[in-house]
């Protein structure tokens, strides 16, 4: 006994510490929540009901894609038909014609429209004089805020026969081109004008992303020995990699949706082979045409596509990248 309590002596217990109670979380309901931040949720209201009435209610009409639809009739169709319209525009050679210059068009605004902003994004970041840079910057994002019809009626100005191209091109001594006439020169007319529209608005985007980059990686790098290229390439870059992973594939889900107003102004049937699109032909065939189903059907088709094209982007992105959109 003496020596077990000998050995309670040598080996004092450690002393209790008490711990703190452990908070009480209340859980709000949601008229308490809606009642804190009702401000945040009526700026909400009007861009949801846009959604709701524009976006998710016309879903209801993708029925007539599977049922004919007569103009004066039901909105559902009058008679189930199943695949027959699937079946036409499957076998239908135009369709795969203008599917094919919407792949070509779509690619094509994608490779160039998408790197510029960056380019321009890191470029810009690197002038120190203020007053050029805020110039660069307002010249290049205001065509953004032009309607469609002034920009394709500003391209047709510049291109026409009498326009300021061909008479450049005429006192140089060279022959004026129907540019507009040309199916040859329609992808890389909608590209250019692409570029000048959007560039500067993108670069806002990446502008901004810049600003979250920590500067003492910069301070890190330059003690390093890196240089500007070298601090661009393992600093800035990865530090806008997710809004630059956001933004392709926001691109890639629109990827088939090709500008239909800017496509519908400047293309005429000359340009047919080259410049008709998904959208345009939709419009053609359903609106103009009354066939509305198989109109229905080929714009499902255009969905299911790119419903597939934005979760495969974004799977790949998440896997190899880290960075994804959810």
């Amino acid at each position: 006994m003496s020596a077990t309590l000998d050995r309670a002596k040598a080996d004092p217990a450690p002393p209790v510490v008490d711990e703190p109670a452990p908070r009480s979380r209340t859980r709000r309901s949601w008229r308490q929540t809606l009642r804190r931040d009702w401000q945040l949720y009526a700026l909400a209201v009007l861009p949801v009901l846009f959604l709701v009435v524009f976006r998710y209610v016309p879903m209801l009409g993708n029925v007539i894609a599977f049922r004919q639809f007569r103009p004066g009739g039901s909105i559902f169709g009058e008679q189930w038909v199943g695949l027959r319209y699937v079946d036409m525009f499957i076998h239908d050679p135009t369709f795969w014609k203008v599917f094919t210059n919407t792949v070509i068009l779509g690619a094509l605004t994608l490779v160039v429209c998408f790197p510029l902003p960056i380019v321009l994004a890191l470029l810009l970041n690197e002038v120190r004089k203020k007053a050029f840079k805020r110039t660069v910057q307002s010249i290049s994002y205001l065509p953004h805020f032009l309607s469609l019809v002034i920009v394709a009626g500003m391209v047709m100005q510049l291109l026409s026969l009498q326009g300021t191209v061909n008479q450049i091109i005429e006192g140089l001594g060279g022959e004026g081109i129907p540019f507009l006439q040309r199916p040859e020169w329609f992808r890389t007319i909608y590209v250019g004008s692409e570029v000048w529209q959007t560039v500067g608005w993108g670069t806002i985007l990446y502008l901004a992303a810049l600003t979250t980059v920590d500067t003492s990686l910069y301070e890190a790098a330059r003690i390093d020995g890196a240089n500007r290229w070298r601090q661009t390439w393992h600093v800035t870059i990865p530090g806008i990699r997710p809004t630059m992973i956001t933004l392709l594939i926001l691109n890639i889900g629109t990827f088939l949706n090709v500008g239909f107003e800017k496509v519908l102004l400047l293309y005429n049937p000359l340009t047919y082979s080259t410049a008709d699109v998904i959208s345009t032909y939709l419009y053609r065939v359903g609106l103009m045409s009354n066939n509305l189903s198989y109109a229905a059907a080929i714009g499902l088709f255009q969905a299911c596509i790119g419903l597939v094209m934005v979760l495969s982007a974004n799977f790949i992105s998440r896997r190899v990248v880290g960075a994804s959109l959810w």
